[in-house]
């Protein structure tokens, strides 16, 4: 198991210094909250991976719906080219909040689905170079030779995490088509992750039927677990593949201290 922490919303100095002591602690990431108004995150892990020369940088997460698939894709893989391929993208619908719909009406939970659905197949196909076109209901994307980038360091796309429900098949089953599932449980209080070791290996049992069903390969596909602990042994042994440190209501110094006490013990 890899283990990562978040920093919530901190700006790019403090992104660089905490993923400088991170990577000296012996974390394997550092995730960032990518907001609609706000620090830009994919500036501030830029400055990070200036900084760092192994540390994963990601997001945690992109509202994928909010964005342009092609400005994330773009971002994406020119972060990965810097940083000798040590990125990592997390994607879902996005919660609606105050900062979303602050700028933008509000959308529902079946239109934002739609955009997630067509912004990943957008994605992919421009992570794996042209001819790429793609027709949707919302994106409409041509071929086009006018100066494509380079490919990104990892192939065939930068690693694309997605919200799965578990409780909703087709949410998933668009999780489990990808590269990694960020596990959510549709509880009374809503949506949530999984609250205990045992309530995740059920998410994952459920997980692997539906890759098996795909025909996809359950080796290599990562399964994330969030939170607060100090040992994680047993989420590990429910299937998680990383452990991301979360707090977010906490402060800089808050995380420093928690960064330097170094990862939980797996």
């Amino acid at each position: 198991m890899r283990c990562g922490i978040v920093l919530p919303f901190f700006d790019a100095p403090d992104v660089v210094a905490c993923a400088e002591l991170a990577e000296s602690c012996g974390w394997d990431g550092v995730f960032l909250a990518e907001s609609v108004w706000g620090v830009d995150a994919w500036v501030a892990l830029t400055a990070a991976a200036m900084h760092t020369s192994s540390v994963r940088l990601g997001t945690m997460l992109t509202p994928l719906p909010r964005f342009k698939p092609w400005d994330v894709a773009s971002k994406v893989a020119t972060l990965d080219r810097l940083s000798g391929g040590r990125v990592q993208l997390s994607v879902g619908l996005g919660a609606l909040h105050p900062g979303w719909t602050a700028f933008e009406r509000e959308t529902s939970r079946a239109e934002r689905a739609l955009l997630l659905d067509e912004g990943l197949a957008v994605y992919d196909g421009l992570m794996r170079g042209q001819p790429f076109s793609f027709q949707g209901r919302r994106y409409d994307v041509r071929e086009t030779d006018f100066f494509p980038p380079p490919p990104p360091v990892q192939r065939p796309r930068v690693p694309v995490w997605v919200v799965g429900a578990f409780g909703r098949p087709r949410s998933m089953r668009r999780a489990v088509a990808w590269d990694g599932l960020l596990p959510n449980v549709i509880a009374a209080e809503g949506a949530r992750g999984p609250s205990s070791p045992e309530e995740l290996a059920a998410v994952v049992a459920e997980a692997r039927e539906l890759r098996a069903s795909l025909g996809l390969p359950w080796d290599g596909y990562d399964v994330i677990a969030e939170g607060k602990a100090t040992s994680v042994a047993e989420w590990a042994e429910a299937g998680a593949t990383w452990w991301i440190e979360s707090d977010w209501e906490t402060t800089v110094d808050a995380v420093r201290d928690r960064i330097a006490a170094g990862p939980p013990t797996t």
